[in-house]
């Protein structure tokens, strides 16, 4: 095990408001993070801390020699689905290759083993043969496929994916995290979610991000940890009778 990005007592906001107040993380490269916390704690404010979109206003984010290659930082990133333009004029095949953008310039064209590469990760994910549609065409789950294939395309050392169960088709909702288990065989996540009781089965450690961030270097749902978010959390447990559990905190 060895380190990919150091966060050390970041404090992150926008103008004269701080989101994230000394915050520190240290991802390594075989972590399987998820990343909870209720909204407007700032998880997406990390993120985009992460991926360099914000300045931390103090602190530093390290990312070690491992995560560098010539100019960008070796991280693929899947968004939000409902951030995505589905009228933007594009194809599925390209929006996979647009992943490559990151270490091609402008004026390179994308060579024979990135086309390779690109076409073998949309035989994995099952959207080959849709390859030449818009991306406007395709139903939430193939939208999912092809970004998820557009984060990997770069080949990254951290994957980073910011709620991916959101508009996703109960069936691919388990490739998706069987498929995320088998990655990170060979790459760190960092992975956003709500969704406490599929998350927890999946990953290794827990960050409870709340403006501060608490870190559970174990993936189950302890008292500490539901304490953390400091506001009501739901949670639906597996079995073979399923419920829900809804834990307040005092006010």
């Amino acid at each position: 095990m060895f380190p990919l990005i150091d966060i050390k007592h970041i404090t992150v906001g926008y103008d004269e408001n701080i989101i994230l107040a000394d915050v520190s993380l240290t991802i390594n490269d075989n972590d399987f993070i998820g990343v909870i916390g209720p909204n407007g704690g700032g998880k997406t404010t990390l993120l985009k801390t992460i991926l360099g979109l914000l300045v931390p206003i103090s602190g530093e984010v390290v990312f070690h020699d491992c995560m560098t290659e010539g100019n960008h930082h070796r991280i693929g990133y899947l968004p939000q689905i409902n951030n995505i333009d589905r009228k933007f004029p594009i194809s599925v095949s390209d929006v996979v290759k647009s992943g490559l953008m990151s270490r091609k310039r402008i004026i390179k064209r994308y060579d024979k083993k990135d086309t390779e590469f690109a076409g073998q990760l949309m035989q994995e994910m099952g959207i080959y043969e849709i390859r030449n549609k818009a991306i406007g065409e395709l139903s939430g789950g193939q939208i999912q496929r092809a970004l998820l294939c557009r984060a990997l395309v770069n080949q990254p050392k951290l994957l980073v994916l910011d709620e991916p169960n959101t508009y996703v088709d109960n069936r691919f909702e388990k490739e998706l995290y069987e498929k995320l288990r088998v990655l990170n065989e060979n790459i760190a996540i960092l992975l956003v979610s709500h969704d406490l009781g599929t998350i927890s089965t999946y990953v290794k450690s827990i960050a409870c991000v709340n403006h501060s961030l608490h870190y559970h270097p174990g993936n189950k749902i302890t008292p500490e940890l539901m304490e953390a978010y400091e506001c009501p959390i739901q949670i639906i447990t597996h079995g073979q009778i399923p419920h829900t559990v809804l834990h307040t905190h005092e006010s």
